[in-house]
Formats: structure tokens, C-alpha cells, sequence
């Protein structure tokens, strides 16, 4: 009897179905766990005589050129972060000279074993230059370098980390006709 069950089973060709339905694209997916996650970072600039220059990193493999940031630490400011990995990733110290804007974005990852949706917020800052050696970046970071303000925009992976530097270039230019 148990045999001719399983023989109907593989010859009746609903077993196929089932499996077929579940390979759907419309079936529902497993909802992932949401997780916020908050970050901060800076648009660092210098004054050279050919004009002004940003500081970006290069990260990951294969290579992608992005403004220095990072998660904001328990008891930290989005300011102190700012400064902070700024410091960390390109090697140099700054000042803060006013907010940019904060992005915001989804993506799926791992946190610990568990695979979850971050729902991701980056608060950019304008930074100015005050000391210190580009070359003595992290080692999390495959180069540093300091970059012409349009060059940057070019060279940058994400189009908001684009558009934080157009921000800054904006209120250069705001500043030099005043």
C-alpha cells in the first residue's frame, strides 16, 4: 500500500506543482526583521591655490570611491561621529562647520547570524581640514586622497554621497559671492 502511495505521488504530477508554486515570484517571502541603523560622516574640505578640494576613501573589493563614515557609537553624537571617522578613515583632523543633510536608504544584511532589512540613516556634515596625514588612513580603507570638488562628484559610488558633495560646492559658491 505505502508503495503505491509513493508511486501515485511521483505519477500523479502534483508533487511538481507544489514545488513549482513555491518557486513562485508572487508567493509571499519570509518577512526579515526590521533594524535601524544610524551613521555619520563628512564632506572635508581644504583650500589649495587650485581650488578646493575634498577628502574621499576607497573601500572595499572591487574598489568603490565614498565619503568617510561610520555607525554612531551608544552615547555618541552624529558630530562626534562625523569627526571621528573622518579621523579614523582618512587620517586627518577636522572641524565641524555645519550640517548637510541626513540620507536615508534599505538594504539587507547580516547582524550576527541572523539575516535582517536595515533601514539605514547617514547624517553628513561639512568639515573643514585642520591637520594631519591623508596617507595614515585605517586599514579598513584601501587609499585616501584628496580630491577636486567636481572630480569627487564624478569619482563617488552612491548618488547621494554625488549630491552631499554638489551641497558643499553650492555653499562654497554661496560663500565666495557674499
Amino acid at each position: 500500500m505505502a508503495e503505491r502511495a509513493t508511486k501515485e505521488k511521483y505519477s500523479s504530477g502534483n508533487w511538481h506543482r507544489k514545488k513549482l508554486k513555491q518557486m513562485e515570484p508572487d508567493a509571499p517571502k519570509p518577512k526579515l526583521p526590521v533594524v535601524d541603523q544610524v551613521s555619520s560622516g563628512g564632506v572635508t574640505l581644504r583650500k589649495r591655490d587650485a581650488g578646493v578640494e575634498v577628502a574621499l576613501i576607497s573601500v572595499g573589493k572591487p574598489a568603490r570611491w565614498q565619503l568617510p563614515k561610520g555607525i554612531v557609537d551608544p552615547g555618541e553624537t552624529p558630530e562626534i561621529t562625523a569627526l571621528r571617522e573622518v579621523e579614523e578613515e582618512a587620517g586627518i583632523k577636522t572641524e565641524l562647520l555645519q550640517k548637510l543633510d541626513t540620507i536615508e536608504y534599505w538594504y539587507v544584511g547580516n547582524k550576527g547570524q541572523q539575516r535582517v532589512r536595515f533601514h539605514k540613516f547617514v547624517h553628513f556634515f561639512l568639515l573643514a581640514y585642520i591637520s594631519g596625514d591623508i596617507g595614515r588612513h585605517d586599514w579598513e580603507v584601501n587609499e585616501a586622497r584628496w580630491v577636486e570638488m567636481k572630480e569627487a562628484e564624478q569619482l563617488l559610488a552612491f548618488k547621494s554621497e554625488k549630491q552631499m558633495v554638489a551641497k558643499a560646492s553650492a555653499i562654497i559658491a554661496a560663500l565666495n559671492k557674499a
